[in-house]
């Protein structure tokens, strides 16, 4: 591993200590910005849309890569920490669970909006625990583990490297009139980068559920096989359902977007209730999921 085991676990504790506070100068906020501005710079060429979007993802994750690599490596603890959103990611639900809790309603679905990307003005209280489940289970791949292997692969650049390549995609990977041609690289790309982080994601959970109990290790595997492939993004389905199945609850169904109604297959069955309580256990799962990849990090460092 091209970091030692004790900066890994700097960078995890301080994510843990610290999570994200809004005053610390961000690198992803600095990817955003440098995508901003390649954006102008390759939409002014004369070149085809598709291709023009390719060199604008590869000038991006590129440039990002390279800067990090290019740091100190006492800045290594401090990338790792930034590029991990495990604590950011829990604290954010958190506040919606906790405004549901004061049967604030109307909190809870302002909170929501900050973390998904449908509607929330109509939504029950049903409806956003669902919303808080899929966007944890699928974060859990996007901001935890595919991170923490790509630092496992290529240090804080090859973390730099995806974490561009995620945003990217969440910018202009979308399938409007705009960036249907444009954001196609960066799409593709995304979905290349997550398929084995998203496999992964999931198996730590069933891993994780079989630790914990009143969470089914068994169900979340069989619900992962049955269900994943049936979600339109061919990587956010497997810890989704992985986590359906621990809980025993149901995730997927109709959403909205700008108005325009979007069903989803659903993910598992509904056993149990999907209500504000079953959040604590996604709350064991996802740091449960970090500890044993971390753990299994570390050992392979120790070995190597």
């Amino acid at each position: 591993m091209p970091v030692t085991s004790r900066e890994l676990l700097a960078g995890v504790a301080l994510d843990l200590a610290c999570g994200d506070p809004p005053w610390l100068p961000h690198p992803v906020r600095a990817i955003g910005k440098l995508a901003e501005w390649a954006e102008a710079y390759w939409r002014k060429s004369r070149l085809p849309l598709r291709l023009s979007g390719g060199m604008f993802s590869i000038t991006v994750v590129g440039a990002s890569a390279c800067v990090i690599k290019a740091a100190p490596r006492f800045l290594r603890r401090y990338w790792i920490y930034s590029f991990l959103a495990c604590r950011d990611l829990d604290a954010q639900a958190r506040h919606v669970i906790s405004a549901l809790e004061k049967n604030d309603l109307a909190e809870a679905r302002r909170r929501l909006s900050f973390i998904v990307g449908r509607d929330t003005g109509q939504l029950n209280q049903s409806e956003i625990v669902r919303a808080v489940i899929e966007t944890v289970a699928e974060n859990l791949s996007d901001g935890v583990i595919a991170p923490l292997l790509y630092l496992a692969l290529g240090g804080p650049a090859g973390m730099a490297a995806y974490k561009a390549i995620n945003t990217l995609d969440s910018m202009v990977g979308h399938r409007n009139e705009r960036y249907r041609d444009f954001g196609l690289v960066s799409a593709k790309i995304d979905d290349l980068a997550n398929f084995v982080p998203a496999r992964l994601s999931a198996i730590l959970v069933c891993c994780a559920a079989a630790l914990v109990p009143g969470l089914s290790a068994i169900r979340a595997f069989r619900t992962m096989l049955r269900d994943a492939r049936s979600q339109p993004s061919p990587n956010a389905g497997y810890p989704e359902a992985a986590v359906a199945g621990a809980l025993g609850v149901q995730l997927g169904g109709l959403n909205y977007y700008s108005g325009i109604p979007s069903r989803k297959a659903t993910l598992g069955e509904a056993t149990n209730e999907l209500d504000r309580r079953a959040y604590k256990k996604v709350r064991v799962l996802l740091y449960a999921a970090e500890a044993m990849f971390v753990a299994a990090l570390c050992r392979w460092s120790v070995r190597k």
